[in-house]
């Protein structure tokens, strides 16, 4: 578990309940590492899908991960309800950094916290394509 200074709740723009399921645990009884990912997934995919209007079965641009880290505070586990907090730290032309905390409800300090970096690009070629209107919209309400 990390010591750095943990996040807090009041730092995010946006939440999205989580409830950890029973495949979640892995053997030592807690949410395993690789899950907190699948979390921050979803947290961003769906604030993108209800609040930015991507539809991600036809959109012709799309955004790919390219970088990802979670630092762990605290060890969570089923059946927990959780929240995912959510916030821009950088938006560019192409490329987005989302951060993301993980609440226990109730609790106000992390019990993880991290980011990834998408880069829009077009479905078809993969290249770079500039973040369309709708979504970048939707992402200037969550800058810090």
């Amino acid at each position: 578990m990390a010591d750095e200074i943990r996040e807090t709740r009041e730092r995010y723009r946006f939440f999205l309940p989580i409830q950890t399921r029973w495949n979640d645990n892995d053997t030592y009884g807690h949410v395993n590492n690789g899950v907190y990912y699948e979390y921050f997934d979803t947290a961003v995919n769906r604030f993108l899908v209800d609040e930015g209007g991507l539809d991600i079965h036809t959109a012709p641009c799309i955004g790919l991960v390219v970088e990802s880290m979670c630092r762990y505070h605290a060890a969570v586990s089923y059946p927990e309800a959780l929240q995912a907090g959510l916030r821009v730290g950088h938006l560019g032309r192409s490329s987005v950094r989302y951060e993301v905390g993980i609440f226990r409800r109730g609790e106000d300090a992390a019990a993880a916290d991290g980011h990834f970096i998408h880069v829009f690009v077009d479905r078809e070629t993969n290249r770079p394509h500039p973040i369309p209107a709708e979504i970048r919209s939707a992402l200037e309400r969550l800058k810090v």
